[in-house]
């Protein structure tokens, strides 16, 4: 990992902890940062995957792949966006579809990673989490502070993440 994205690791790890302490210090207005936070997340990755596609993607290989990722990602962040006005039950729903998909996810990628012989563990427990919150959003989907309290609780997990992977030590394979 070269500086800078070591150094972008960090910064997002920095901005998602202090996110999740400010929604537990003040969770009236939870379920709006949430919305927004979410919403300005899957925008910006939506808009930056398609700016990726037409200028370097198209020429790839399953290209379209990442043209499909970019419109998805893009059409959550404007469906989040309009989220503004809907009960609280909506946008736990909301985070329990996000986080099992993203879990179920993850322990498919530790699968793969474990037949290859690559650090699978980090990725099977990050899997059994997201599931675990997504759980967590479906039992206690009737309380307010539970959709903030879920998702700030994710957010420092999210970022722990970052700070263990910015400092992990990369492999390189040469080829000889």
């Amino acid at each position: 990992m070269i500086k800078y994205q070591r150094l972008k690791e960090i910064s997002q790890a920095l901005l998602m902890i202090a996110v999740a302490i400010a929604l537990l210090v003040v969770p009236e207005y939870g379920i709006q940062v949430i919305v927004v936070v979410l919403s300005v997340i899957y925008t910006v990755r939506g808009i930056g995957t398609l700016i990726y596609y037409f200028t370097m993607a198209r020429f790839m290989v399953s290209g379209r792949s990442i043209l499909y990722t970019g419109m998805i990602m893009l059409d959550f962040g404007i469906l989040t966006g309009t989220l503004t006005d809907v009960p609280h039950y909506i946008i736990l729903i909301y985070l329990a579809v996000i986080h099992a998909v993203s879990g179920l996810i993850e322990i498919l990628r530790s699968r793969e990673s474990g037949r290859f012989g690559s650090a699978w563990r980090l990725k099977l427990f990050h899997g059994v989490l997201d599931i675990a919150i997504a759980i967590a959003c479906v039992i206690f989907i009737k309380r307010y502070e539970a959709a903030v309290l879920i998702y700030a609780s994710g957010m420092i997990y999210s970022g722990i993440l970052h700070f263990i992977s910015a400092f992990r030590r990369t492999k390189f394979v040469y080829i000889q």
